[in-house]
């Protein structure tokens, strides 16, 4: 009981935050010359399980812990959770200071899935949606760039949708458009199943919500991962058909693009397929 009591207490004493620019890293440690372990994007709720000396140390929805910068948060907050909420659909989203996009120019850029409270009714005929942003700034959002019923995907259409991010920079720990690292990008297409699968490629390899596959029986759909060996896995990416697969990968090019399995390079660093289960 002492420990559900403890448990409950740290629930309660760890303050929200909201994500308040674009896309902000996650360090190693709280310094910008550490190693950056992953991202959070604008208007995800994170928490905030440690503060120093300018720096919090945040825990995002998929459980990672990394540290960022304060001023990326508005602290104490939440947001997106409860009234109209629209995710964006598009690539990226700019959001503007009044419902025009001549005027001025964008107040910020906000990648795919970030999230927007909606305080009022759409105008021009349905174009443009009013927001209200983490720091209590207002501004507008073309509709077209947003939904507000995000769909769950089947195999098929997530494969076909995945190439849509073809050519965005491979960034490392990158979640977001503006650049996706290996498993990030695995990640998100998992989202759009319907499936919460884990942050890093070697431990989506070993999660419990996956199967092995042999290579000649593998399927659209089966995560692929490469290393030098099952236990040390450097790569993911998303099974086509036909032999091809889809990655974020720094090989030739450091981008999101599509490769041949049977190309010399994979073939050698092939070590495992999974299939959701």
């Amino acid at each position: 009981m002492l420990a559900f009591a403890v448990l409950a207490l740290f629930a309660t004493t760890v303050p929200n935050a909201v994500v308040q620019h674009p896309v902000v890293n996650m360090y190693s440690r709280p310094s910008e010359d550490a190693g950056v372990v992953s991202q959070a994007i604008f208007g995800a709720n994170v928490a905030v399980v440690e503060q120093k000396d300018g720096w919090a140390r945040i825990r995002t929805a998929d459980e990672y812990l990394g540290w960022t910068p304060i001023k990326s948060l508005a602290i104490g907050t939440q947001y997106g959770s409860h009234g109209k909420v629209a995710q964006v659909e598009s690539l990226f989203a700019h959001i503007y200071r009044e419902p025009s996009v001549t005027k001025h120019a964008p107040l910020l850029t906000v990648p795919f899935e970030s999230r927007l409270e909606v305080t009022g009714e759409a105008m021009d005929e349905g174009r443009w949606l009013p927001v209200r942003l983490p720091d209590d700034r207002t501004g507008w959002v073309q509709a077209g760039d947003v939904t507000f019923a995000p769909k769950t995907m089947t195999i098929a259409g997530t494969l076909e949708f995945a190439k849509r991010f073809l050519g965005l920079p491979y960034t490392w720990g990158g979640t977001s458009s503006y650049g996706y690292d290996c498993s990030g990008f695995s990640q998100m297409l998992g989202r759009r199943r319907g499936i919460n699968m884990p942050r890093d490629s070697p431990v989506q390899a070993e999660w419990n919500g996956v199967v092995a596959v042999p290579r000649d029986a593998l399927e659209p759909g089966d995560l692929l991962f490469f290393g030098d060996s099952e236990k040390k896995i450097t790569h993911t990416g998303i099974y086509l058909g036909g032999g091809k697969f889809i990655s974020a990968t720094t090989h030739i090019a450091p981008m999101v693009r599509i490769d041949d399995l049977s190309d010399p390079h994979w073939t050698k660093l092939f070590v495992a397929a999974r299939r959701v289960k």
